[in-house]
């Protein structure tokens, strides 16, 4: 007998032996097991075929410790919209931890596919996929709109991120980082998950997307900084970024005590297509309790078409407060809004509630309105009713507010109990408003007297503050947009302060970690104010005169250590080079548009842009020194309309020899010559199928004058046409 126990305690003791194994990463490996991987820097690119990684997972009860590996699929020194591969995936599966984990580099860190009891936890998936921007400071470019609103058969995948889960239930996500990326941490009918303690900062898309997703609880996030399309003072459009984004049927989620400061929209919440077309569902029953959603370029918090819960939150310095639109029997209760344009805009919203808020310095508190027609092509507004309709506006407070009520086609509001100071007008309304009573409303008081449950909610003691440091972030002039994202304050810049101002003197600000800069090199500024210095600082300098603007400052730092905007890291003492460019070529172009009817010619399957059979003249003709258009639904010109039109244009220009980047932005078909050559070629729209408006980028060699001609056609909707040119450096 006691030979039989010491042969069962030896062969428990050589099973743990072996399943606490350390072992390498292999290419494609299969994983079926508990694992331990070894802590190392592994330098593997991600598979061709999208259906499997560097490291596939498939089973139950498993755990795999990635040890502090780091798996890096960037090894041919590629730009980050170049990326591809994914690092890990996991499928049918269930009870599964991954942990411990770095990579970079991929165009998704990690996919989970149709897994229960999935949790990821201590993972950083930074600097992975992200689209270059091709916004300036100047002006946008539609190109970096994004669109999410489908993901049926994955759609989002095409921008990349670093986690994507799809049919995975009861999942858990916990001290992970994202930054340097386009799109966090993305969810498609995932339910009744937990997240938890992250940090998702400083992405130029989407920090958490969620898609037909339920029950998820959402607490404890640092969600700041996921944003494009801003530049301080000139254009403000966020081009679909948010902190938070909540999609198509997403129903009863809660996000509590998340920090989502600076995002495009801090939360952008719509129903969906399928709300749209049956007027059906929705995103609803959602509680937003306790975030910050201050500093959008856009909107705090846009919740559509659906009926939710928004409490307690703070939401400073957005263009829009809440935007509302379409929401109905949703209660906005408790929050705080300051120095916002608008604070809460609903349009068509009915039976909502607005209690005990806390209005200082926006320009206007409350706009509530109607439309007298609606869109022809929502299915939505032919099967509900869309009035504005029956508001409790109750026991507010409002200071410093210009406009605190502004309503127009609306009916049925109860507006008491609020109390208001320095305001320059207290109701802006017209004949189109009634029922609009102000004594106490004794059904309401009967409601609002009844105690009601409290949220339940995370525990504070196990997760960090996410809203530490948040001062030093205040306000959205910290929104610096580079053409990888989101400036995030750790590696040293030369910021143009003064990009609008068409005087000859430029500002910059310098900014970075403690150390010493130096201008090494200017061309195309004179008078430079300062040479040299630390960190921060600013400088002054002229524009050298031309039509052409060729400006380059070359610049070195040398301090403390850092991490750069690719991720890499920086030993202290060691010198960087940074800059800062600015190109513009003029071209003297000679536009012209024309009438188009597809009906009779359609360029796009003859391949001539106009008809062998008519003669037209251009129904308008602008001088040009750039081609950079968009247009809302065609063009009006002389009192007539034309939804579809054809854009000429010719342009010479002088240039000095080398090699240039031609970059095109399009909607919907484009075809560039160069000198008679077809140097760009893009007449099938039907090659694009996403609503987004393409941007492709072609090289070429010039020097010397030059003939551009660009064809261009718009076949209804929304349009854009923008060419560019730049050196190659």
């Amino acid at each position: 007998m006691k030979r039989k126990g010491f042969t069962a305690v030896t062969l428990l003791f050589f099973v743990y032996g072996i399943s606490a194994q350390v072992i390498t990463i292999s290419p494609g490996m299969k994983v079926g097991k508990t694992t331990k991987f070894k802590k190392a820097v592994y330098k593997i690119d991600g598979p061709a075929d999208s259906s499997r990684g560097v490291v596939n997972i498939e089973g139950n009860n498993i755990v795999v410790d990635f040890g502090g590996a780091e798996l890096r699929g960037d090894n041919s020194a590629k730009a980050p919209d170049e990326f591809s591969g994914i690092a890990v995936y996991i499928r049918n599966s269930k009870n599964i931890t991954i942990k411990n984990l770095k990579t970079r580099g991929y165009k998704v860190a990690l996919i989970a596919r149709n897994t229960e009891k999935l949790t990821i936890e201590n993972c950083d998936f930074s600097y992975n996929y992200r689209r270059r921007l091709n916004s300036t400071q100047e002006k946008e470019d539609i190109s970096d709109w994004m669109s999410y609103h489908h993901n049926e058969k994955d759609e989002w995948l095409r921008y990349g991120a670093a986690m994507y889960l799809k049919d995975c239930s009861f999942f858990t996500v916990r001290s992970c980082k994202v930054t340097g990326g386009q799109n966090a941490l993305m969810l498609m009918r995932c339910n009744d998950g937990l997240i938890v303690n992250n940090d998702f900062s400083f992405n130029s898309g989407i920090g958490i997307g969620m898609y037909r997703s339920n029950r998820n609880r959402v607490s404890y996030n640092r969600v700041i900084f996921n944003v494009r399309g801003y530049s301080h003072g000139v254009y403000n459009r966020g081009q679909d970024s948010a902190g938070i984004l909540v999609y198509e049927q997403s129903n009863n989620n809660r996000f509590y005590n998340n920090n989502v400061t600076h995002g495009g929209d801090g939360l952008f919440l719509w129903a969906g297509q399928t709300t749209m077309d049956s007027g059906k569902g929705g995103c609803n029953d959602n509680v937003i309790i306790e975030n910050d959603f201050s500093y959008a370029p856009t909107n705090g918090v846009e919740v559509t078409f659906s009926r939710n819960h928004i409490i307690e939150n703070r939401i400073f310095e957005c263009d829009h407060g809440i935007w509302g639109g379409y929401s109905f029997e949703s209660t906005i209760s408790d929050n705080q809004f300051r120095n916002n344009r608008i604070a809460i805009a609903i349009e068509h919203g009915q039976q909502n509630k607005i209690l005990y808020n806390l209005f200082s310095g926006d320009k206007e508190a409350i706009r509530l309105w109607a439309r007298n027609e609606q869109p022809t092509d929502w299915g939505y507004a032919k099967f509900r009713d869309t009035k504005s309709r029956d508001y409790a506006i109750v026991y507010n407070s409002f200071n410093n507010i210009p406009i605190v009520f502004n309503f127009k086609m609306t009916n049925n509001l109860s507006v008491y109990g609020n109390t208001i100071s320095q305001s320059d007008a207290i109701f802006k309304i017209d004949s189109t408003v009634s029922g609009l009573d102000t004594t106490v409303n004794q059904k309401l008081e009967k409601e609002l007297s009844i105690d009601t449950a409290t949220v339940a909610i995370e525990p504070t003691k196990k997760y960090m503050d996410p809203f530490v440091g948040n001062p030093k972030f205040a306000g959205r002039k910290n929104i610096m947009i580079t053409e990888w994202g989101p400036y995030d304050f750790r590696y040293p810049i030369i910021w143009n302060t003064n990009p609008a101002d068409t005087s000859d003197t430029m500002r910059f600000d310098l900014i970075g970690p403690h150390g010493n800069w130096q201008i090494k090199s200017v061309k195309g500024l004179k008078d430079v104010s300062v040479m040299k210095g630390t960190f921060p600082a600013s400088v002054t300098a002229r524009k050298e005169t031309g039509e052409r603007t060729d400006i380059l400052i070359e610049l070195v730092y040398t301090g403390e250590s850092f991490t750069t905007a690719m991720g890499e890291k920086i030993p202290a003492g060691k010198p960087y080079n940074f800059r800062f460019r600015k190109f513009f070529q003029p071209v003297n172009w000679e536009v012209m548009f024309y009438r188009l009817d597809t009906a009779s010619h359609n360029p796009i399957t003859t391949g001539m842009l106009f008809s062998l059979y008519e003669k037209k003249a251009p129904f308008r003709t602008e001088k040009k020194d750039r081609l950079d258009y968009a247009w809302w639904g065609g063009i009006k010109e002389a009192g007539i309309h034309y939804p579809q039109f054809i854009t000429m244009a010719n342009g010479t220009v002088e240039i000095k020899p080398g090699n240039y980047e031609l970059s095109v932005t399009w909607d919907d078909a484009v075809r560039v010559y160069v000198d008679e050559n077809l140097v760009f070629d893009e007449w099938n729209p039907s090659r694009y199928s996403f609503d987004e408006s393409p941007n492709k980028k072609i090289r070429i060699g010039l020097g010397g004058k030059h003939h551009f001609r660009v064809e261009h056609l718009e076949l209804g909707g929304f349009a854009t046409l923008a060419l560019k040119i730049k050196p190659v450096e």
